[in-house]
């Protein structure tokens, strides 16, 4: 189980220096767990219960649409935080699902641990904010992203952000998150690959 703290202690270490008694809170408060492929870890209708950090493999956020389609916003390519942020900080009901695409490896945190550990933590707060700020720019980003960049533009931008994603994630899911359609994808696929 340590290549599982390994990895999250690499990525918050990006941000700020860990310091020996937060490592070892963290070994404590995040469980480690294993979920198969194709699982919904948080349903939408549900009040987020924890902060999840990918260890290993590929997840999607994603909400249903009035016409009943499911639109990704998030995709992970490699270890990294990965929750319904707002939701899961201010425990309210999410209209999000969190899916687990390939099977995952994680490591979990509940929310009421989060705030017994930042009590204690002397970086926790901080590297918290980053990893938001962080997200809420990548979003903000894949915002403008949608409404400025043609189809094939977010497409290239895709690949050359998120290479990793392509071999792991069903086109279905991408086209989704790129707002585009399957079969438009699988066209852009095939022009850049000529």
């Amino acid at each position: 189980m340590e290549h599982y703290y390994a990895k999250i202690f690499d990525y918050v270490e990006e941000i700020v220096q860990l310091p020996e008694a937060d490592k070892l809170s963290i070994r404590q408060s995040f469980k480690p767990i294993f979920v198969p492929k194709d699982t919904i870890i948080e349903s939408a209708g549900q009040v987020p219960l924890y902060h999840n950090f990918i260890v290993s493999g590929y997840m999607r956020n994603f909400h249903v649409d009035d016409d009943n389609n499911e639109i990704t916003t998030d995709l992970n390519d490699g270890p990294r935080f990965f929750t319904s942020y707002f939701h899961f900080m201010n425990r309210t009901v999410s209209n999000e699902n969190l899916h687990c695409i390939t099977d995952c490896e994680l490591l979990r945190i509940s929310r009421d641990d989060v705030e017994s550990d930042a009590k204690h933590s002397s970086t926790q707060k901080d590297y918290t904010i980053q990893i938001l700020q962080r997200h809420l720019e990548q979003d903000k980003k894949r915002l403008t992203d949608m409404a400025t960049l043609t189809a094939e533009d977010r497409y290239r931008k895709f690949l050359s952000e998120k290479p990793g994603i392509i071999r792991h994630v069903p086109l279905r899911y991408i086209a989704s998150y790129l707002g585009i359609t399957q079969r438009h994808l699988s066209r852009l696929r095939r022009e850049t690959l000529l």
